[in-house]
């Protein structure tokens, strides 16, 4: 689940993403509303859900959501903001901000608000993705293969590679290039080798191929990778 995140206090914003990324989330963090309405408008990044703060250099996060709503873009926003006062409340929900949190909180609320959006709007995912007789199931990290004999392989992942089957099952028919899987698989500006996308996929690969899948992710050279179903 990719998370962006619009926070210009430092410490705060530091603390929120340090959070986030302990819970599995892959988190984009901006500190003003210019940059943040850029990321929402670039067309190779797909995010999940917006924590957006609502005071903001350059852009509101008032007039981000509005920004949003404007463009019939349903993705669900958490504002947070020292504004507590009911008007401040409405205006917010109002502008289309889906929940609201007022600071100072606690990361366990935090995280608690996120899960309760993801219960209740039905943009997020559901705990398993279902392809064939792959099962790639969110509530324990695991790939469940159905095997022709009746038999249920279950192979335990780690969250990036959680991540990668994720983006493949979605996109089962699609080839799907290196700048797209880097795009939805590590934050932006994040620090990779030139060669990070490759280097995944052989480890992921080399697990799979433990259990007679290790041809699961096919590579269509010169073009990208193809999730490789019968």
């Amino acid at each position: 689940m990719r998370i962006l995140l619009v926070e210009d206090e430092s410490d705060l914003g530091l603390a929120i993403k340090k959070t986030l990324t302990q819970n599995n989330y892959i988190v984009d963090w901006v500190l003003d509303g210019k940059e943040a309405s850029n990321y929402l408008d670039d067309h190779f990044i797909h995010y999940d859900l917006a924590i957006i703060d609502w005071l903001l250099p350059t852009l509101s996060g008032i007039e981000i959501i509005k920004f949003l709503r404007k463009k019939n873009n349903p993705l669900p926003v958490l504002m947070l903001t020292a504004k507590d006062s009911m008007i401040d409340k409405v205006t917010g929900l109002d502008a289309g901000a889906d929940d609201y949190l007022i600071k100072p909180f606690d990361m366990i609320e935090l995280l608690a608000r996120i899960r309760a959006l993801s219960r209740r709007l039905p943009l997020f995912q559901p705990s398993q993705l279902q392809v064939n007789n792959l099962i790639l199931d969110s509530q324990d990290y695991t790939l469940k293969i159905q095997e022709k004999t009746g038999e249920l392989i279950v192979i335990s992942l780690t969250n990036k590679e959680f991540n990668l089957l994720e983006c493949f099952m979605k996109h089962p028919q699609q080839i799907i290039t290196r700048d797209q899987l880097l795009y939805q698989l590590w934050e932006v500006g994040a620090e990779t080798i030139s060669n990070v996308v490759a280097a995944q996929i052989r480890l992921l690969r080399k697990k799979l191929g433990q259990y007679g899948y290790d041809n699961l992710i096919e590579t269509v050279y010169g073009l990208g990778y193809r999730l490789g179903i019968k």
